[in-house]
């Protein structure tokens, strides 16, 4: 759809008005607000022209338009101006995230967090499943006369840990010599490719400690397949309630029913597109219960490799250039705190 130059400059003056008002916009609003060099009634045309395409609106109990879903999505592709954020939001995700290093999980709780509070939206955040990641160290500790404790670090970041329970004449020697050949054999790999080479060898190696050898590798299996799905992280549910278009107690039921189901935030998050930023706004959401919302999504990496996705819900009238520089700016640092986190192992 090929819009003339007029027709751009008065659609995006109703998307932004309407965006910042929660108001119908009429022509003498246009016309007062806006330098667009054109009458009231010149504007007014243009709108019916513009109502008629498709991308405005008109509701019942007013004169004024309001952007239609396909309006939006004209706005965010063809007429949305970038914006940089201010040194004052990228200060507080910095400190939020890079503060926040020690455990996976304690990063995504924050990054969620800073989500929703910077964005005034609903967060949601997608966590890598431990069965993605390949071990970066194994680490057996001896904590006490026959007790050790066993730490598996992957290179998505996640730290697991597990109390073990080793033959009473088990030494520290014994303990870091299990991990020394595990470190030297099974770093940067995933268990889905260990074979009976590669476990054979590592039994050749550590005849006098199979029994002990036998336990960790039961362990790692079992914390590698435990994890199930992907977890879902949610962030300020109740900030939708601040949104003027949730006012109706049914819309927002209907809403909220949906987020307390993990699998459809799941599918949504796993949605996104695996570069950039994804914004689905209105109907192109396949769920009934957030097609009257929008959906910013963006995927976070470690070299190269797909870790998960954050993203916001808010009402189809969205700050979409805000909301959109905060998703690409926090997906990055996040991205930057984990290459951080794994290169200080």
């Amino acid at each position: 759809m090929e819009l003339d130059i007029r027709k751009k400059k008065i659609l995006a003056a109703i998307v932004r008005d309407f965006i910042e008002t929660a108001e119908p916009v009429g022509s003498r609003t246009i016309s007062r607000k806006y330098d667009l060099k054109v009458s009231p009634a010149t504007i007014r045309n243009e709108m019916a022209d513009l109502e008629e395409m498709g991308l405005l609106e008109q509701p019942y109990t007013s004169a004024g338009r309001i952007p239609s879903n396909l309006g939006y999505r004209y706005y965010v592709d063809y007429l949305m101006e970038k914006v940089a954020l201010n040194n004052e939001v990228k200060s507080i995700i910095h400190g939020n995230i890079h503060s926040k290093i020690r455990e996976l999980e304690e990063l995504i709780q924050e990054t969620t967090k800073t989500l929703s509070q910077i964005t005034n939206y609903t967060s949601l955040v997608l966590a890598p499943q431990m069965s993605m990641g390949m071990i970066q160290m194994v680490q057996l500790l001896l904590i006490e006369p026959g007790k050790a404790l066993v730490v598996i670090i992957t290179d998505t970041g996640q730290i697991e840990n597990r109390i073990l329970d080793i033959p009473e004449g088990f030494t520290k020697a014994d303990l870091d010599l299990i991990s020394s050949v595990l470190n030297v054999r099974l770093k940067k790999s995933n268990i889905h490719k260990w074979d009976k080479c590669i476990l054979s060898d590592i039994y050749s190696q550590l005849v006098k400690q199979q029994k002990v050898l036998s336990t960790v590798i039961d362990l790692l299996t079992s914390i590698y397949w435990e994890e199930g799905e992907d977890k879902v992280y949610l962030g300020g549910a109740l900030n939708i309630l601040n949104q003027p278009e949730f006012k109706d107690i049914t819309k927002v039921k209907r809403l909220f029913q949906l987020l307390e189901k993990e699998d459809v935030i799941r599918n949504v998050l796993q949605d996104a597109e695996e570069d950039g930023v994804t914004v689905r706004i209105g109907d192109e959401n396949k769920y009934e219960g957030i097609q009257e919302c929008s959906v910013i999504t963006a995927t976070y990496k470690l070299d190269g490799k797909v870790l998960g996705t954050i993203g916001v819900l808010g009402p189809t009238r969205m700050q979409y250039p805000h909301a959109v520089a905060i998703v690409e700016f926090l997906t990055q640092t996040l991205t930057a705190t984990l290459k951080k986190k794994i290169e200080d192992i």
